[in-house]
């Protein structure tokens, strides 16, 4: 999931293309932009707007993106309040990429690369696919 122009959503997307080749990866942009940029990335489907966030944060396994998906108001006001709530309400796990542009800061955070970001939230939910299939 990913608002403004997609592309933390896109790099997602393509790592996670590349460690699930067969999965099913669902596009949720807040935008018509960021559904689109992360469609170029090899989404299998995509949605946008919150009536798409809430549908589909009920229904997913798993959600990635940044922070701000769970913080109302943020992204310059395009994550909803009710938004945030079903992000954080959704019965999968949720992976959260630490961005500096959302005024929420997480204290004790390694000032780190978006990509190495990227990479760990995605072999984080490649670790719990995994033990899924146990």
């Amino acid at each position: 999931m990913d608002g403004q122009g997609g592309g933390v959503g896109r790099s997602l997307v393509e790592e996670l293309c590349t460690r699930f080749p067969e999965g099913e990866i669902i596009a949720v942009g807040t935008n018509a932009a960021a559904t689109a940029n992360m469609m170029k990335g090899g989404a299998s489907l995509g949605a946008t707007g919150e009536n798409a966030v809430v549908y589909n944060s009920a229904r997913a396994d798993v959600i990635l993106g940044p922070m701000g998906i769970v913080v109302a108001n943020a992204m310059l006001g395009e994550i909803t309040p009710r938004m945030a709530e079903a992000v954080s309400a959704c019965p999968g796990s949720v992976f959260l990429i630490p961005m500096s542009r959302c005024h929420v800061q997480v204290v004790g955070l390694e000032n780190r690369k978006l990509a190495e970001y990227v990479k760990e939230a995605v072999k984080m939910a490649e670790q719990l696919q995994a033990g899924r299939r146990l």
